[in-house]
């Protein structure tokens, strides 16, 4: 039986998910990270993005925004202030943040527009979409090491 650590995603309303994993990718705020068990413990800033697991049976993607990872040697303890499983994901409703997003950007020069705000509001909406697909495609968290 191969070492597990475990996962847990919280957000302010719910916990999110709750596993077992052998590996766990997620976005630091300084580059992504990858994360098996008996890591060395670190905290890290998150960044909005994908977090990739892999537990016994399946590898899967939580879409984040925003909170801390807390890693020990046993335990993955993601605090996010967004977090949304793939089949929570409203992909109509992220398209057209994202295009709202993208003419947001477009009129920057016409109008006073918050371009930190839409960038970060286009960001989410493409990460959004992208863990949906991912998702339904059966390629989930591609990029996870294998681990014996």
């Amino acid at each position: 039986m191969p070492l597990t650590l475990r996962l847990e995603i919280v957000t302010p309303d719910k916990v999110v998910l709750q596993c077992d994993a052998v590996a766990v990718t997620a976005p630091g705020v300084v580059g992504e990270f990858t994360v098996l068990p008996l890591h060395i413990p670190f905290l890290s800033a998150l960044r909005i993005g994908s977090l990739h697991y892999r537990d016994a049976a399946q590898n899967g993607s939580v879409f984040v925004s925003g909170g801390f990872a807390d890693v020990t040697r046993d335990k993955v303890l993601i605090l996010a202030e967004v977090a949304e499983l793939p089949e929570e994901i409203d992909v109509d409703r992220a398209r057209k943040a994202r295009e709202r997003a993208l003419a947001r950007i477009l009129a920057m020069h016409k109008e006073e527009v918050d371009y930190a705000r839409a960038k970060a509001a286009l960001e989410r909406a493409v990460t959004r979409i992208k863990v949906h697909e991912l998702s339904a495609s059966g390629l989930g968290a591609v990029r996870l090491p294998r681990h014996a």
